[in-house]
């Protein structure tokens, strides 16, 4: 006999939209795009036969329907998420769980396994890519590595590791490459620029950091995913934004040239714990982490 369940990917973007009272938080939080939360609210909604939002002024507010379902998921998914923790714990008794956004997972972790393999060759490291946010209470991992700003979320020990360095590249197959290599920042205005749904700001804030103003900026195509807009970067379909060190290997390879530096954000890269983890495991980690970001 089959359970009738709620869709669930529609299920999880509800939740987090509940639990955060924006549509937009609950985006960045999954890493999708607001239309995405949207339709996948939608499609609850319709399945369901009645509302689970309505508007308050200039906000959202939750229906009678919406409340019960909030409650009901919310309880479902902590405990879901709990036991998974101790599932987790149990098969891997002596791995520490990193958990990393998959871009950076792809772009600057792996790349580096082999030496941490050789510089800490007791520790034992278990990657868990995090494409749906980071909980408050980092149920199911040791620790996160990530790039962030405060506020941090009060349950977390943030290890700052290095600041956060941003800047355009563009790759040689770029139409304009050869004009935009000597061009100022201004001549990006008139620019194709991809960007990500995750960082809205990231573009605004390096045209604000050239003395630019950053209102009206040239249309350009978004992506869910880091790793989705470098490849089109790559591919020469635009003008990209991106961390220093997630493109460091496609500049050294000449894949990429970023010909106006990087700016720093203020935001950090970051190793977050669970406030009162003392695993000692996660200092040397840390050490190891910085002193890498530092070469």
């Amino acid at each position: 006999m089959t359970r009738p369940l709620p869709p669930l990917n529609a299920l999880r973007a509800f939740e987090a939209a509940a639990r955060l009272g924006s549509v937009t938080r609950a985006a960045e939080e999954l890493h999708v795009t607001h239309g995405a939360v949207s339709r996948q609210v939608r499609a609850l909604e319709e399945a369901l036969g009645t509302p689970l939002f309505e508007r308050e002024g200039r906000g959202l507010g939750l229906t009678s329907a919406g409340l019960r379902l909030r409650d009901a998921a919310g309880d479902a998914f902590n405990a879901l998420q709990s036991t998974w923790a101790g599932l987790r714990r149990d098969a891997l008794p002596s791995a520490l769980v990193l958990g990393c956004p998959g871009s950076l997972l792809a772009r600057w972790v792996i790349p580096r396994l082999e030496r941490l393999g050789a510089d800490l060759p007791t520790l034992k490291l278990h990657l868990s890519a995090q494409e749906g946010g980071f909980g408050p209470t980092l149920a199911g991992l040791d620790a996160a590595l990530l790039l962030g700003e405060a506020p941090w979320p009060p349950g977390w020990d943030v290890r700052p590791l290095a600041p956060e360095r941003i800047g355009p590249v563009l790759s040689p197959r770029h139409a304009r490459h050869a004009a935009l290599r000597t061009a100022p920042p201004a001549a990006l205005l008139e620019e194709p620029l991809l960007r990500t749904a995750s960082r809205p700001q990231a573009w605004p804030r390096w045209f604000r950091a050239q003395g630019l103003a950053d209102a009206g900026l040239p249309p350009g195509t978004s992506f869910d995913h880091l790793t989705y807009l470098l490849e089109a970067a790559v591919a020469g379909l635009g003008v990209a934004i991106a961390p220093q060190e997630l493109v460091q290997a496609d500049l050294e390879g000449g894949r990429l040239v970023a010909p106006w530096g990087f700016i720093e954000t203020g935001g950090q890269w970051a190793l977050c714990s669970a406030r009162g983890n003392d695993d000692p495991r996660l200092a040397r980690l840390g050490d190891w982490l910085g002193r890498q970001l530092a070469g």
